[in-house]
């Protein structure tokens, strides 16, 4: 008997008629046999009503009421789903975070997942009953109600099966599976039928939005065997498995696009020793993600030095750029809002040269000018002018013949 855990989204349960379907495909794999564990989100639009009323009282409410405030949205959906799969004639059995054993730390609103006690959803399955639980949520070493954060119920599902030593885990959302690209931008992108965890841990990292790259890292780490399928169809989707389960494919597997970073370049900064280090120590204090990084020495002894972090944090990072920078005796600070990064993924770029040498040929035929540039093994990413970037991720697209049939 295969052991299964099944994720669902808030777009998959946003009103009773989904909530239904949810409950047959559920049952059906259940009555096939299957041994099921359901992790479900809150339903579309509910987090962001729960958060509207928290600030209707305050304008930074704390974050351990928000914590027992948001986490209301996924009860909600856990017990909506246990009616209607006992409408279906099932036996369920259903669980808050800290219920299903979600033991986390206490840093409230973007908790971490220390350690899963899965022993009362384990024997819930054993007796034939579908356990139902909350996603996003589990309990601080103090008690507390806390949350898990961006992707938290993705992750919640993947460390759910990975505890149980699922035989996979099934994640079901408003999408068939991993493309290409963005469909929205390119309409001829096409749906992969596997993808590398390494892979797919660049693109989330990246911009694609389907998954959260904390899940796929779980997931990588346990070897869990991933799926990413549509809640509104039928559909075989994508596996996301380990390298050696993928035969030897295209160069390049997909595209992916981020416009949630802004850029701060801080003009001539000595060019001495520590001095780099002085300047980033005090942004990674407080917390700041930095992504790519550029300096530009200079024979006058000066560099400049240009980095891009999350949009959201551009006016926190500028106070600290200036302030280190007037420390250090370097120049004018400046930012930009106005970018977007576009990256290349693909594990064939681990064996082929060039790639990044055709990156740089079709945008500069489409007059794209890149502004900076990062690489690891198996990615490279550009920033461009926010205006070039949706055309950029098409020109890209075409250029390494990633439209077309399904691999």
């Amino acid at each position: 008997m295969s052991t299964i855990v099944h994720k669902y989204g808030g777009t998959s349960v946003a009103d009773c008629g989904r909530i239904r379907a949810v409950a047959r495909r559920v049952a059906a794999c259940a009555k096939a046999g299957e041994r099921i564990a359901v992790v479900i989100s809150a339903r579309s639009g509910e987090t962001d009503r729960l958060i509207g009323l928290a600030h209707e009282f305050s304008e930074e409410p704390d974050a351990r009421d928000m914590d027992l405030l948001v986490a209301t949205g996924e009860q909600a959906s856990v017990a909506l789903l246990s009616l209607a799969l006992r409408a279906e004639g099932l036996q369920t059995e259903t669980f808050l975070g800290f219920q299903a054993g979600f033991l986390t730390d206490g840093n409230h609103g973007r908790a971490r997942i220390e350690r899963i006690d899965p022993d009362r959803v384990r024997r819930s399955l054993e007796a034939g009953r579908v356990a139902i639980v909350a996603g996003f949520q589990g309990i601080s070493p103090d008690g507390r109600i806390t949350t898990i954060g961006r992707g938290g119920s993705d992750t919640s599902a993947v460390a759910l099966a990975a505890a149980l030593k699922a035989d996979r885990c099934e994640i079901f959302t408003d999408v068939e599976g991993i493309k290409t690209a963005d469909p929205r931008i390119c309409r001829d992108a096409r749906l992969l039928k596997c993808i590398t965890y390494e892979e797919m841990m660049e693109l989330a990292d990246t911009g694609a939005k389907v998954l959260h790259s904390r899940c796929v890292e779980l997931a990588a780490k346990y070897s869990v065997p991933l799926v990413v399928r549509s809640s509104f169809d039928e559909g075989c989707g994508t596996w996301v498995v380990p390298e050696e389960g993928r035969l030897e494919g295209s160069v390049v597997t997909g595209i992916s696009l981020t416009t949630g970073e802004a850029k701060v370049a801080i003009r001539k900064v000595p060019d001495r020793l520590g001095v780099t280090a002085q300047i980033f120590r005090q942004i990674a204090k407080a917390g700041i993600d930095v992504d790519l990084i550029i300096q530009n020495v200079s024979q006058d002894g000066h560099a400049d030095l240009t980095f891009t972090v999350p949009k959201g944090e551009l006016r926190r990072a500028m106070t600290l750029a200036e302030q280190q920078a007037r420390e250090v005796d370097a120049g004018r600070v400046e930012a930009a809002g106005d970018i977007a990064k576009v990256s290349v993924v693909g594990l064939g770029m681990r064996g082929h040269a060039g790639v990044a040498h055709r990156m740089f040929e079709a945008l500069a035929a489409e007059g794209i000018e890149i502004q900076m540039i990062g690489t690891s093994e198996i990615k490279v990413s550009i920033v461009v002018d926010i205006r070039a970037a949706e055309r950029a991720v098409r020109v890209l697209h075409d250029r390494f013949g990633l439209s077309g049939i399904s691999t």
